[in-house]
């Protein structure tokens, strides 16, 4: 991340119990985000050591799944949504609210298409990634970002997992899922399932059914702590991505599909993305549920992060995509010209 950093806070964090303004040192729940800067990173990482390659299969991994579809897809087919996998899925509802029944039941999920054959946004095929590269290093997700990411770049103190209440500043979260829970009876499973909400909680009901720690939600963190990881996917590459690793994850990877993807990216190529017109073409990033979305520049080499909340004091379906294309267009006319 280079020097010039400008970061500004409006309003407030929290409405309930009591009304707190919001500051540069507030942690926000950033959902999806954690796709690309969690998973997507430590991805590469297991690339780079060779414990995993974009071309591994998911029953080389969780040996639970062997025999099925889901077993058969590949790394690279989850990293760019291409699996076939259903979009979402209560995976808390599938293991009965057992946690050592989820790998097993992975096996039983059933491809809505072929791989390859169309771009699906699926947050089970990160959740499956998370696993997988848990899995591999025997260890917590959340640790293993720490340990791998977290320490090198020295942003122990603005992302992480699991949140500390007593030293961080939270935004406020919701106090029922809705959203989720109408999902759930669309679907026909028992909502009495779902994982319970909490203040410093994901909002994500699949990461709280993982210990809040998952491949596809869970993280938390501030708008300086995302640039910085960002950061790390432009050219050229930062202090843990390699040159290479940043272009071969922010490379068009979805020809001809739907969307324009990368490894966990999504590329400003996709019609309506919120990046808006004021981005390049070469433009990178991703959005999350909560109301955050971080989107990288390599023509200007900026990185724009907008963390709002939609989800408090309770959850809205409104759409962010014109804020966010507003956002980028006055943030990037903000930015000295070099």
């Amino acid at each position: 991340m280079g020097e010039n950093v400008s970061c500004e806070a409006q309003g407030v964090s929290t409405l309930f119990p009591e009304r707190i303004g919001v500051s540069e040192e507030t942690w926000f729940d950033l959902a999806s985000l954690t796709k690309p800067l969690v998973t997507t990173t430590l991805g590469l990482l297991a690339f780079r050591s060779g414990i995993m390659s974009p071309t591994t299969k998911v029953r080389q991994v969780l040996d639970e799944v062997r025999g099925s579809d889901v077993g058969d897809l590949e790394v690279k087919d989850l990293l760019t949504h291409t699996g076939g996998l259903p979009a979402w899925l209560p995976l808390y509802c599938l293991a009965e609210s057992r946690l050592e029944l989820l790998p097993s039941r992975l096996g039983g999920i059933r491809l809505e298409s072929r791989p390859g054959e169309k771009v699906v946004y699926s947050c089970v095929g990160f959740v499956i990634l998370g696993m997988m590269l848990a899995r591999i290093a025997d260890q917590d997700l959340g640790s293993l970002f720490q340990r791998e990411v977290l320490k090198v770049l020295g942003l122990e103190g603005e992302l992480g997992f699991r949140t500390d209440l007593a030293t961080h500043s939270l935004a406020g979260g919701n106090a029922q899922s809705a959203i989720e829970t109408s999902l759930i009876r669309n679907l026909g499973f028992d909502e009495r399932w779902l994982p319970p909400t909490g203040h410093g909680l994901p909002d994500d009901g699949n990461a709280r059914f993982l210990g809040d720690v998952s491949g596809n939600a869970g993280l938390f963190g501030t708008a300086r702590g995302t640039v910085a990881l960002a950061s790390e996917y432009l050219p050229g590459g930062g202090l843990l991505l390699s040159a290479e690793e940043a272009a071969e994850a922010t490379a068009l990877r979805t020809q001809g599909l739907e969307q324009g993807r990368g490894w966990g990216w999504q590329l400003a190529s996709t019609p309506g993305c919120s990046a808006g017109q004021t981005l390049s073409e070469e433009a990178f990033g991703h959005t999350g549920f909560t109301g955050v979305s971080v989107w990288c520049d390599p023509q200007t080499m900026n990185v724009f992060a907008l963390l709002t909340n939609r989800n408090h004091p309770a959850q809205r379906g409104n759409d962010l995509h014109p804020l966010r294309r507003v956002f980028h267009r006055l943030a990037a006319g903000a930015v000295p010209q070099t």
